[in-house]
């Protein structure tokens, strides 16, 4: 199989369910944002210094995977006849599970932090930044087409955790994060 199909060349993309639409189309922003956090979380693994954190964004990336295809099939019918899963509650509360336990390694927060630190904290807050960015176009999605409010509170979720593993990334290799000293 090739990799390339000619299809797209026209500036149109096929959804899984069937049908085409325009590349930026609400649907393909909000599944194409997903896309970009999957890849910028590989960037933050590759970066981490933590085996259990790169262990964490791989499970959290096979979620997103799924809440990829989840996006990308609109048809509830499709989605069900194709396996594809529709977004769980217990998505969202892994996640506070995760973000409650490597919170519980930290200090309490007294001023805002600025991305930084290690490398591997710098790239979980770029992740954490994407992670916005994509729940927005699922914002926006879910005001023309509904969907499921469980991704949105995944992604909301997700974004909280981003930044905790930003700090565990810094505090176990002794790097202080970078606090906000405000302005003048």
């Amino acid at each position: 199989m090739k990799i390339y199909t000619r299809r797209g060349d026209s500036g149109e993309t096929d959804l899984f369910a069937g049908g085409r639409v325009p590349k930026d189309d609400l649907r393909v922003e909000a599944y194409g944002a997903v896309d970009e956090l999957l890849a910028v979380l590989g960037v933050a693994a590759a970066d981490s210094t933590q085996p259990d954190l790169r262990a964490l964004v791989a499970e959290i990336q096979s979620t997103l995977f799924a809440l990829g295809s989840y996006l990308a099939t609109p048809d509830a019918a499709r989605r069900a006849k194709s396996g594809i899963a529709e977004p769980a509650q217990s998505w969202v509360d892994a996640l506070e599970a995760a973000i409650d336990a490597k919170e519980s390694e930290l200090a309490p927060l007294k001023r805002f932090i600025l991305p930084g630190g290690t490398r591997g904290a710098a790239s979980f807050h770029h992740a954490r930044v994407v992670c916005r960015r994509a729940e927005r176009r699922c914002v926006t999605l879910h005001r023309a087409q509904p969907l499921s409010e469980v991704a949105l509170r995944y992604l909301n979720r997700l974004s909280d955790l981003l930044f905790v593993l930003a700090r565990v990334e810094n505090k176990r290799t002794g790097v202080a994060d970078v606090e906000w000293a405000g302005l003048g």
